[in-house]
């Protein structure tokens, strides 16, 4: 089965590490009131240990209203209720280092809860005001927003108040945009990142990275607008030459969420001075289809090449459709934010047969894999009932949208145990048939998804800092090599056969009998 993963060094582990990504609020309740909290965590750590990871990204443990599943910051120094306290954070972090694996926080810097002491502070006319984007309303009586900027989660971007004006929030009404022309806001926020990296964090995620600074003008949106608004803003490589000070005083690492298409503008963010690493999603986007992935393999790698800075990739996380229903889809073109329809036809068996050869992909290239929780286990999307959709997205469609609740569901623990022994009755309904995927079923069967995932991941170190080479393959199979391993993904309609090859390392399905590679499957093997 070939030999384990070495154990990577600790200046560069985040350049080829396995991250996994915590949703605490549906990953383990270990106080039985249905809401997944750090003691869940804590007691799952020999899992994640077993598991292989490296790392553990926390979507955000801050107090907060969870108007927006705690992506609404009150209070950065402190850690939500529901989720324990900042003396438990600070023990998970410390236990899980003492088993090797490091762990990311997240920040949300381009907005706060409207809890927030600054928002509350602002609304009864206080100087922190300033620390916002307020302004008068257009329109005689200033009834229409100052500008037609639109929401990410739908509608305008404004708010109005009592008192006449409007507030600037990208997202949610309940996530007030910062200012960051502010000094006190970029202060705040690099004091915010020593607070964390002093409590033994080896990371941090900064959400939305590339929306913060906008336009002190707040000019109307206008489609190829150079430069943009609010949207990639050369202010903002000024921002993050501050952060990258901070993080090299502690040794830490940034990864950012960037939506770019134009790949000269994202890499900018990856400078020596910047950013350490940021999420490639061109690679999540693409369909189950075989030129369209390559093309994103090779975009990926060349972008990242020019400044020596590792490509991530990552099949799903807490905002996308699961990776077995996505790739179950008929028709499936590339990537939404969740289903956009109710009930899409789904073909589970297929689509977990692509999952499954789409890990060892992911998990073969170069630079560094993210995990979203319950992928290993090869969850599926759920659909959630109309009356306990929470995700504000399905609200501000005018319930088009699902939203994202449906990749947010609780995970299953114990097949034979009551709401699959992921604790008291969940917080978001866990779907008939869940307990099927529940790890302690999956662990002892060497088939399974969770069995596939630990196995790739102790072997992800045959690969070593190779680069990657294409090999020449038939229509529909991508095919190349690192370091002395060969992998070959079959996305065609029919068998393929393998190039020559001493040792089958490993595979997402088993052979046909005459040796030759399935549709929808992977290989690593060894030359």
């Amino acid at each position: 089965m070939g030999q384990p993963t070495p154990a990577r060094s600790a200046a560069d582990w985040w350049r080829s590490g396995v991250i996994y990504q915590v949703y605490v609020r549906s990953f383990a309740d270990g106080d039985g009131d249905g809401t997944g909290d750090l003691a869940g965590v804590r007691a799952k750590l020999p899992y994640l240990a077993e598991l292989g990871v490296d790392a553990l990204w926390f979507t955000p443990w801050y107090l907060s209203p969870m108007k927006d599943g705690g992506y609404d910051v009150a209070d950065y120094r402190a850690i939500d209720p529901s989720f324990g306290t900042l003396a438990e954070a600070e023990k998970l972090i410390a236990e899980a280092r003492e088993l090797g694996i490091r762990t990311i926080v997240d920040v949300v810097p381009n907005h706060v809860s409207d809890q927030h002491p600054w928002f509350r502070a602002a609304l009864h006319g206080g100087p922190e005001r300033e620390l916002f984007h307020f302004r008068p309303g257009r329109g005689k009586g200033g009834e229409l927003p100052p500008n037609d900027w639109q929401s990410e989660f739908g509608g305008p971007a404004w708010t109005r108040l009592p008192d006449g004006d409007w507030y600037l929030h990208l997202f949610a009404p309940e996530q007030p945009d910062l200012n960051w022309a502010h000094p006190a806001v970029r202060q705040e926020h690099e004091e915010i990142l020593r607070f964390w990296f002093e409590r033994g964090v080896a990371g941090v995620r900064i959400d939305s990275a590339a929306l913060l600074v906008k336009d002190p003008e707040l000019p109307d949106f206008t489609e190829g607008r150079d430069p943009h608004p609010y949207v990639d803003r050369d202010e903002l490589h000024d921002v993050y030459r501050s952060w990258r000070a901070v993080a090299d005083e502690y040794g830490g690492v940034f990864v950012g969420e960037v939506w770019l298409p134009d790949t000269e503008r994202f890499a900018r963010y990856l400078r020596p001075d910047e950013l350490h690493t940021a999420f490639n999603f061109s690679f999540m986007t693409c369909p189950w289809d075989p030129a369209r992935l390559r093309a994103a393999i090779d975009t990926t790698l060349a972008e990242h090449a020019p400044i020596g800075a590792p490509a991530t990739w990552v099949l799903c996380n807490h905002d996308v459709t699961r990776t077995a229903t996505r790739y179950g889809r008929a028709g499936d073109t590339g990537f939404d934010f969740a289903a956009k329809v109710f009930g899409t036809p789904t073909d589970l068996v297929l689509g977990t047969r692509r999952a499954r050869a789409a890990a060892l992909l992911s998990m073969a290239l170069p630079g560094a894999v993210y995990v979203y929780q319950g992928e290993e286990l090869g969850l599926p999307e759920a659909d959630i009932p109309l009356d306990r959709i929470e995700d504000p997205m399905h609200a501000r469609s005018g319930g088009v949208d699902p939203g994202r609740d449906g990749c947010r569901v609780p995970l299953p623990w114990v097949a034979d145990a009551e709401h699959a022994g992921f604790g008291g009755e969940p917080w978001l309904p866990q779907p008939a048939g869940w307990a099927a995927y529940a790890a302690d079923r999956q662990a002892g069967d060497a088939g399974s998804m969770l069995a596939l995932y630990r196995e790739a991941i102790r072997l992800r170190g045959v690969f070593g800092a190779g680069p990657l080479r294409w090999l020449p393959a038939a229509d529909g199979v991508l095919a190349f090599s690192r370091a002395d391993v060969t992998v070959v993904v079959n996305l065609s309609g029919s068998s393929a056969e393998l190039p020559p090859h001493s040792r089958l390392l490993l595979g997402s399905g088993p052979l046909e009998a005459d040796g030759r590679l399935p549709s929808d499957t992977a290989v690593w093997l060894r030359r």
